[in-house]
C-alpha cells in the first residue's frame, strides 16, 4: 500500500478574466503610451546612445511596461474570484501570455508604437511603408537598443503581471506565507 498519494491537482483556469486582464493591460499600456507622447517621452527609438535618454522616457518606459500588467494580472484575478496567491500568479502569467500575441499582432499592423517606444522592437516599419533609399549607419546599433528595451519591458510586463495577480489574491507578499496558510485556516499556531 502507498501511504503517499501522488495525484494530479488541476488549478481551474478563468479564460473570460484571462481575456479582461489581457485587453486591459493593453488599454493601460496604450494609456500610458499616449501619456508619455503628451509628456515627450518617446524618444527611445530614435537613439542610438544610451546616455542621451531623458530620464522621463526611461520612467515611462519601464513603469509603462510594470504597470499595464500589473493592471492586466490583478483584474484577472480579481474577476476569477481567486484568493489564492499560486493561482492567481498563474492568471497573471497567463494575462501576460495571451497579451504577447496581441503585441505583436499590434506590432505588425504598425499600431505598437502608440503603446510607447518601449514596445519599438517588436516590429520593423508595417510592410505596406516604402523601403528606405539609404540604409542608415547607425541603423544596427539602434536596432540592437530598441531590441533590448523590448525585451526588458516585456520581462518587467511578466514580472508585473505576476504581482498584480499576487496582490488580487489578498495574501501577504512573501515567500514563506504558504507554510503557515495551511495552519491559520485550521486554527493552529
Amino acid at each position: 500500500m502507498d501511504s503517499h498519494r501522488s495525484e494530479w491537482t488541476e488549478w481551474p483556469i478563468a479564460w473570460s478574466a484571462i481575456w479582461v486582464g489581457a485587453l486591459s493591460a493593453l488599454a493601460v499600456g496604450l494609456i500610458i503610451g499616449l501619456l508619455g507622447f503628451a509628456v515627450g517621452a518617446h524618444e527611445v527609438a530614435r537613439y542610438v546612445d544610451w546616455k542621451k535618454i531623458r530620464m522621463v522616457t526611461v520612467v515611462f518606459s519601464i513603469a509603462g511596461a510594470f504597470f499595464a500588467f500589473v493592471v492586466g494580472g490583478w483584474t484577472a484575478s480579481r474577476i476569477a474570484g481567486i484568493r489564492r496567491s499560486e493561482p492567481a500568479i498563474l492568471h497573471g502569467s497567463i494575462v501576460w501570455l495571451l497579451a504577447l500575441p496581441l503585441l505583436l499582432a499590434l506590432a505588425a499592423l504598425g499600431a505598437a508604437s502608440h503603446l510607447g517606444g518601449w514596445y519599438a522592437g517588436l516590429s520593423s516599419s508595417p510592410f505596406w511603408a516604402p523601403a528606405a533609399a539609404s540604409p542608415d549607419p547607425d541603423l544596427a546599433t539602434a536596432t540592437r537598443n530598441n531590441a533590448l528595451a523590448t525585451v526588458v519591458s516585456l520581462l518587467l510586463g511578466l514580472v508585473g503581471g505576476v504581482i498584480g495577480g499576487w496582490m488580487a489574491s489578498g495574501e501577504p507578499m512573501t515567500f514563506t506565507h504558504h507554510r503557515k496558510r495551511d495552519q491559520l485556516a485550521e486554527g493552529r499556531p
